[in-house]
């Protein structure tokens, strides 16, 4: 039986460009309501936050709640892990950080080429099996976002995990970079259960072009857009769907969604991908909103956020720009920040995008876009 878990990536904040303002008041809210509909599995990081993710667990529900009453899910940090003595430090850095005593399930976060750094350096997998062996981890697993073919490779060259953390959603179901079927079908070869991330595809999902939502309701004006997206994931054949949500209203739109989600029949599965063809040609930028990009950027540019404003302008067009160039005019006047013609390209980003996007080439464009053509500012 599926489960609901509730991820906790992308918290209300109380200034939407601190990160680490998270509003507390609302996420205990969120928490308890999340407890009282019946689920308990908790997912967190130790990048989340700018680094308070698993500081924010631990205040929202393990200082709140029994720890007989909830599971926690949370992942080895291998973006800053050169060297083998890191391991234990930053582990128990973790159990302190999340205030437990186990996790039941770690994994080793975002195994790809962007973190062989630590994967083909350090023995990862042998320190989390021994983390497992001292009673410290319950079920070791891992994320990745490579494709099918290196999701094969480390599944049979590590028979000891035993489940794996995939993005899974509708847009990337038969996406070619991302092959989220493919890779699904590569866990069950081996008998690996499947928790799902993103099955909103960072909020694409739950925002889709008007013509794709035009098709929805169509087909049935009762269904909220989110409906399919969540109806997709929560049919296949997984263990867990973890979704994120930035307010109460959204994590309560997320469990109805869930406990009304009846299998999609053949026709909804077409529709979804004629919906899918409409998305794809009007998604400018193929950005999820991790931030793993925005850690590493040396010029402190908001990337993700970025990105998020010239996607919906993209969208919405060249008539209708004033609420996302205005935005962009309001980010660039706040102090230590950078704006997208800030870029030195580095290429640091590149290493740490799970979506392959070119960073600096978008950023240029984004430039073009709200600093030149919209206000023709300079910072």
């Amino acid at each position: 039986m599926v489960q609901l878990g509730m991820g906790m990536m992308r918290l209300p904040l109380l200034n939407e460009d601190d990160f680490k303002s998270i509003d507390f008041e609302q996420v205990n809210k969120m928490v308890d309501l999340y407890m009282e509909s019946g689920f308990n599995l908790f997912d967190t990081a130790y990048i989340y936050h700018d680094g308070i993710g698993e500081l924010a667990f631990r205040k929202s529900v393990v200082e709140r709640y029994p720890r007989e009453s909830f599971k926690i899910s949370t992942k080895l940090p291998l973006f800053v892990i050169t060297e083998e003595s890191q391991l234990e430090p930053i582990f128990a850095e973790q159990l302190e950080n999340c205030g437990v005593d186990y996790f039941d399930y770690y994994l080793l976060h975002n195994v790809s080429g962007y973190t062989e750094n630590a994967w083909k350096n350090v023995d990862l997998y042998s320190f989390i099996q021994k983390k497992k062996d001292e009673g410290f981890i319950k079920h070791i697993g891992l994320s990745t976002h490579g494709n099918a073919e290196f999701l094969e490779e480390l599944l049979f060259d590590h028979p000891e995990i035993e489940f794996v953390l995939l993005q899974i959603n509708y847009l990337d179901w038969e996406d070619e970079a991302i092959e989220s079927k493919k890779c699904l079908d590569v866990a069950k070869k081996y008998n690996k259960p499947v928790m799902v991330m993103e099955p909103y595809k960072g909020g694409f999902l739950a925002d889709v072009p008007k013509e794709a939502e035009k098709l929805m309701k169509e087909h049935d004006p009762d269904r909220s857009v989110v409906s399919w997206a969540m109806r997709f994931v929560a049919n296949l054949d997984v263990c867990v769907v973890f979704t994120g949500a930035s307010s109460f209203e959204q994590l309560q739109n997320n469990i109805d969604e869930f406990n009304n989600a009846d299998p999609l029949n053949d026709d909804e599965l077409n529709l979804l991908e004629e919906v899918s063809e409409i998305i794809n040609s009007n998604i400018t930028v193929d950005c999820t909103k991790c931030r793993y990009c925005v850690d590493a950027c040396s010029e402190e540019i908001n990337i993700a956020k970025l990105f998020d404003l010239y996607n919906k302008h993209k969208i919405l067009g060249r008539d209708d720009w004033t609420q996302q160039g205005n935005a962009y005019l309001n980010y660039s006047k706040l102090p230590d920040v950078g704006i997208a013609s800030d870029c030195i390209e580095c290429e640091a980003c590149l290493e740490e995008c799970p979506q392959q996007i070119n960073i600096p080439e978008v950023l240029k464009d984004v430039a073009k876009t709200f600093e030149t053509e919209i206000y023709g500012f300079e910072n």
